[in-house]
């Protein structure tokens, strides 16, 4: 059977059993695509699209894409039963899509420091910037090469923690 472009809802819970399959998938929220500025944005298109619609169908359209900017976010699942990863966009917030990847001898996991930088700018042409700096272990390929990002931290010593917990869940080479 060939993998579906989104997954069931009802399989994919946070770190819990599914009692139908009895496998464990870990979900792990990373970002938002569309940053904090944009995010807002969405609220208040949604928001406005909601109103509008009293006044005129084409409102929906208004209030669609505002739910899809707000509620759209990435994240990564964890399939530690099946040794395998997902990197997924979650559109709408629950319409999850991706490719699965089958963790094969030679990968690795490994943190690095990631920094996400974001600015705006106000009706007076001034800059609003925002920064996110944190933590995150990757999954890389047998030649050091960067598959995706696996699950993100504040601190350097809780990431350094996991990643050996889930290098020996997943029977993989953790580096540094």
């Amino acid at each position: 059977m060939p993998p579906a472009l989104f997954a069931p809802i009802a399989r994919i819970s946070h770190g819990s059993w599914d009692s139908n399959n009895a496998i464990m998938i870990i979900r792990n929220k990373l970002d938002k695509p569309f940053g904090p500025f944009g995010t807002s944005t969405g609220f208040f298109l949604l928001a406005g699209g909601i109103i509008a619609t009293w006044y005129s169908i084409g409102g929906l359209i208004l209030a669609f894409a505002g739910a899809f900017i707000a509620f759209t976010t990435t994240s990564t699942f964890i399939d530690v039963d099946r040794k395998r990863i997902k990197f997924s966009n979650d559109f709408f917030g629950f319409l999850y899509s991706g490719k699965w990847i089958d963790i094969r001898p030679g990968m690795k996991l490994g943190t690095k420091k990631a920094h996400r930088g974001f600015r705006a700018y106000t009706r007076a042409n001034q800059p609003t910037d925002m920064h996110f700096r944190d933590f995150r272990i990757y999954l890389f390929d047998s030649n050091k090469m960067q598959l995706g990002t696996v699950k993100k931290f504040s601190t350097l010593e809780s990431a350094k923690n996991e990643l050996i917990k889930l290098g020996s869940d997943l029977n993989l080479e953790v580096i540094s």
